[in-house]
């Protein structure tokens, strides 16, 4: 089932053969094949920057490499599923949810198929790539198609429990991961419970929602912010759907603002699920979603970009301490 290497395969295996961060999907899959569990792989020719790799050497019987096939994987996982197989496919995040959309739709998810699709380096995180490669519309893609459960994990620690609880769940899944060379947020082993918000941090003057990438640098502005003599809280919201609406209106009731921070459009992403809760409930609370402002996002290296858009943690401070202001 495998194939030789392309030149481009050849080239991530070279740039990520010391990133230990990438051997996170592997290590989770592993984990539960040793546990029992049908689970199978597959990628578009992208095991190298997905980390997929070392799974394929583990376990060639189980691996599926479909080349620049990303359609058909999406296709053929769902056909895997359906007699009796847990497939685990990855792509990276502009390509799976943007042109395999409707095989999401309804191969997977109107079938209501137990698939895990994972979007890796999603966002800006494909730098000079360009905007074929970012994905800043797949949370609100992902989130709008009925049955389909979105998470986005920290780090890939949480990458790590979101796979292990994922053995056992019912629902097709997206899951928006970055590089693989994410800051550490947490500590390996944390169970990780999907459609609950992780709070770090409570605050009466300020609440900053994030996901995914911009949880790390959120957490660090939200300490800086502390130490200045505000009170800053911070939810981890990992789920985006179902989201933990519970987790929001406590927010949203106790501080006097809320900041989303989403490496994404700002419309249908993370703030847009924030507003609607917020807005359903009708809570005279002032909310500001930070993130990519309905543009095609500008190609340059991920760090110049970050600091470009204010999402690394001295723009998101910055954003902050305007609100605060």
């Amino acid at each position: 089932m495998n194939r030789p290497l392309s030149e481009k395969s050849w080239q991530y295996r070279q740039l990520n053969a010391q990133t230990p961060g990438l051997d996170a999907l592997s290590d989770a899959l592993l984990e539960l094949v040793q546990a029992g569990e049908p689970v199978v792989a597959g990628t578009a020719d992208l095991q190298y920057s997905n980390g997929l790799a070392k799974f394929a050497r583990e376990c060639p019987e189980r691996f599926v490499q479909f080349g620049i096939s990303e359609q058909n994987m999406v296709s053929a996982a769902a056909g895997m599923a359906a007699v009796g197989l847990k497939p685990y496919v990855a792509t990276f995040a502009s390509f799976l949810a943007l042109l395999c959309c409707e095989q999401i739709r309804m191969d997977v998810a109107y079938s209501a198929l137990p698939v895990r699709l994972i979007g890796h380096h999603a966002g800006i995180s494909l730098g000079f790539y360009g905007t074929s490669h970012h994905a800043t519309e797949d949370l609100a893609i992902a989130r709008s198609i009925a049955g389909l459960t979105v998470v986005a994990p920290a780090d890939g620690a949480q990458l790590a429990s979101v796979i292990a609880a994922s053995a056992d769940y019912a629902e097709p899944i997206y899951i928006r991961t970055q590089r693989g060379r994410d800051p550490v947020v947490y500590q390996a082993g944390k169970p990780f419970v999907f459609g609950k918000a992780i709070k770090h941090l409570g605050g009466k003057d300020l609440v900053i929602i994030a996901c995914g990438s911009t949880v790390h640098p959120a957490l660090q502005a939200a300490k800086a912010l502390n130490a200045k003599g505000h009170s800053v809280g911070l939810l981890d919201m990992a789920t985006v759907k179902p989201i933990d609406s519970d987790a929001i209106l406590e927010a949203a009731t106790n501080a006097r603002m809320v900041l989303t921070v989403e490496e994404h459009n700002v419309l249908g992403g993370l703030g847009g699920a924030v507003a609607e809760v917020i807005a359903g409930e009708g809570l005279p609370v002032k909310l500001r979603r930070h993130g990519i402002h309905d543009e095609y996002s500008l190609i340059a290296p991920p760090t110049h970009l970050y600091a470009h858009y204010k999402l690394d943690s001295a723009g998101i401070e910055e954003i902050a301490a305007g609100l605060l202001a």
